[in-house]
């Protein structure tokens, strides 16, 4: 039997509010969500997804470390084919995006399931939302809602003064009669053992539908008491949280009892979870319905579809996608009090959401000069490229041919700094991935510009290809050198660079111009010398320095070089995990990026507050007479004594085992530079040898040439 073998991206998204949503546990303006995006590397062009969106201290897997377990969860659901639902009952957000990104790409459609609803032929009918506010928002909301046609009105309780919000139901009823609207509050919580009994009673009156959670969750004997006592029926939401066997779900309602129970598939164990709690509610003779969490219309679809299937006439909770400024458009629309599905709209995905769920063969990258390349197109490109096109037009072209062919790999090499350079595949997906992390965490967007000005040979020119390529950026092509603005006249909003095309930027006034208007640069791909950090930290606009390798597609951890968030250390990208070695090198868990556990060579320390320094190489240590000596110490000590090019490195010795040796450029004048080295560094740190060469070798990349420095030094010496 064929395996199918799946992947998984995970998409970050923050919605913003279209107004303040307050609740009982304070006011939302955002929310974060994360996009699983399904697809198979059998059926290309086919993809599912789900969504996955924990509340903020209401969730019980709203942890910490959220995303990096998110990416282990989805990274062992790859390796296993399907998502493992019993070990996933703690985290029942990450089980709700799984289940429905699963079943999306099963159906190759967002009708998740066959109904009336999912056909347009009914609509699911749903409350209005009235948030908490002061009284006169509130009650604009409640007028907006009773014009709009909805006959049954959900109030957020718990917030203001309980006579003002008992003043707002007793409008409400003057005007309108149980019969006409159907009246729901929702507490949170937000009563006490003591007064919740009363505070029932005289929202009783008032011919009130149900209070949902009249007081906090986990006092069982409590809630006990007042479902046997209350004059007015009351649902259970936030108790069902954090109860995630079914044994534990059965107990809870045989001991509470309560009027009925409400089920927020994001926050009551997924879809197979929110069965469970149904399947028990009816055996107990408990009612129910069904709403969303303020997911965005991803997650609100997937419930919508799933609600469907009930055909439960009271008033679902299902209208609030229309809450968000940039939700993902989908074929959802709410008529009167009604949620409707349009089968035969075409409406998503829609804005950065299409460019980021489109397999590589529909992506296109917009050039500075209006050029589009295509899958379509790239061939007749390159056919028509003129004999003197620049050479990183020619580079461009020939890897997107390679990106937009069938193929799911795609060819990189290592730039050789501490040995031969290496060649080696990797998924086409992953280079996404690390692009989508870096596009989200510096909030780049389409039709925002990109400079293109490093080798194309590389993963860090790559990748800057694959960032256009996912977020819809326009890229500016620039021939690799050292002078990169030499000619850039457009302020750029993102631009990658080496410490050398930095540090000669800074040399001429009018190209350091041109950087300080570039909003964003990070550097990477080399040490970054304390001279040029701190000329760095004087810029106005934002610059990081980078971590990462070709093993990991480019950078993993930034670190913020100028501001008043500049920073020593690193912070990794939250779906990273880091340990260290017995000998102290630095481990990285990448699940997003790269299929194994990465032990690297980079001496490293890590901190408290989840950041980490590098102290340097393992294979940049030089054992001198039984001492270890890190070769990027010593460097960063010379660099304020020597402004030429220079590279420590070391000889075998009959006596030391290593003798180690100063190679510095011709530029330079070396007469007293023993002796001032001397006042710099310990005996067993000097250099036993000084020797002049016309170059420092150096890798493609820009980074110094730790083997050929070695064979230059042997044959010096």
């Amino acid at each position: 039997m064929r395996t199918t073998h799946y992947r998984i991206r995970i998409i970050p998204k923050v919605l913003h509010f279209k107004q303040p949503a307050g609740t009982s546990r304070g006011t939302y303006t955002i929310r974060k969500s994360w996009y699983l995006v399904l697809t198979a590397d059998e059926m290309p062009g086919r993809f599912g997804i789900g969504e996955c969106a924990p509340l903020p201290k209401l969730s019980c897997d709203d942890l910490p470390d959220y995303e990096k377990k998110l990416a282990t969860i989805c990274h062992q659901t790859e390796q296993n084919g399907m998502p493992d639902t019993e070990a996933l009952r703690a985290y029942p957000s990450i089980l709700f995006g799984l289940e429905t990104a699963f079943r999306h790409f099963q159906t190759g459609n967002f009708a998740l399931w066959d109904t009336d609803f999912s056909r347009g032929k009914a609509g699911i009918p749903i409350n209005g939302l009235i948030w908490m506010g002061d009284y006169k928002k509130m009650l604009e909301q409640i007028e907006v809602k009773m014009q709009s046609g909805f006959r049954c009105i959900k109030l957020k309780i718990g917030a203001i003064n309980f006579e003002e919000e008992l003043a707002l139901l007793k409008h409400i009823r003057a005007h309108f009669s149980a019969k006409e609207i159907e009246l729901r509050v929702d507490a949170n919580g937000a009563f006490s053992p003591d007064d919740a009994l009363n505070k029932l009673q005289r929202l009783a009156v008032l011919d009130l539908h149900s209070i949902e959670q009249p007081i906090c969750a986990g006092q069982w004997e409590e809630m006990a008491r007042l479902t046997s006592e209350t004059p007015l029926p009351i649902a259970l939401d936030e108790e069902l949280i954090g109860i995630n066997t079914i044994e534990r779900k059965k107990e809870l309602l045989s001991v509470i009892r309560p009027q009925y129970i409400i089920l927020k598939p994001s926050l009551h164990g997924g879809i197979s979870g929110g069965q469970e709690w149904i399947d028990e509610a009816e055996q107990q003779k408990i009612g129910w319905w069904i709403t969303s969490a303020l997911e965005s219309n991803i997650g609100l679809n997937a419930i919508a579809q799933w609600c469907a299937t009930f055909n439960n006439p009271l008033p679902q909770g299902l209208g609030t996608g229309a809450l968000f400024t940039d939700n993902v458009e989908m074929p959802l629309s709410i008529r009167q009090d009604c949620l409707w599905y349009d089968p035969k709209s075409n409406s998503f995905p829609s804005r950065e959401g299409k460019q980021l769920l489109t397999d590589c063969n529909k992506q296109q990258l917009q050039l500075e000069d209006g050029t589009v390349c295509t899958a379509e197109n790239i061939q007749q490109l390159i056919t028509e490229l003129s004999p003197d096109a620049p050479e990183i037009r020619r580079d461009l072209y020939k890897f997107l041919a390679d990106w937009f062919n069938d193929s799911p790999y795609i060819t990189v090499h290592t730039s050789g700094s501490t040995g031969t350079p290496k060649e080696f595949t990797v998924r086409k997906e992953q280079m996404m991935q690390s692009a989508i992390l870096t596009c989200s965490f510096l909030h780049l967007q389409k039709g925002d510009n990109a400079l293109l000005c490093m080798p194309l040979q590389y993963i860090a020119g790559k990748m800057v290809v694959v960032r256009a390529l996912v977020a819809g950026l326009t890229l500016i092509l620039r021939t690799p050198s050292s002078h990169p603005l030499a000619d850039v006249d457009t302020p750029l909003r993102f631009a990658a660079m080496i410490p050398l095309q930095v540090y000669n930027t800074l040399q001429v006034p009018e190209e350091k111009e041109r950087l300080c208007r570039t909003d964003i640069l990070i550097i990477g791909g080399g040490a970054i010398n304390k001279e040029l950090e701190a000329e760095v930290r004087t810029l106005p606009n934002i610059v990081y320095s980078t971590y990462g390798m070709t093993e990991t597609l480019s950078h993993i951890a930034l670190r913020r070089l100028n501001g008043p968030e500049a920073s020593s250390a690193y912070t990794p990208f939250p779906s990273v995990l880091l340990s260290l070695s017995s000998e102290d090198t630095l481990i990285i868990n990448a699940p997003l990026v790269c299929d194994e556990t990465l032990v690297t060579n980079d001496i490293a320390q890590l901190h408290p507050d989840g950041t980490f320094s590098i102290l340097g190489r393992k294979d940049n240590i030089i054992n001198t007479g039984g001492i270890k000596v890190q070769i990027e110490s010593v460097e960063e000590t010379l660099r304020s004594i020597i402004s030429a090019t220079f590279a420590i490195t070391a000889i075998p010795h009959p006596g030391l085992g290593e003798a180690i040796v100063l190679l510095v450029e011709k530029t330079a004048d070396i007469e007293g530079l023993s002796g001032r080295i001397a006042s710099l560094l310990p005996k067993y740190q000097q250099p036993k040898y000084i020797r002049q060469v016309d170059a420092i070798p150096l890798t493609g990349s820009g980074k110094t040439d730790r083997k050929a420095c070695r064979l230059l030094a042997a044959k010096l010496i």
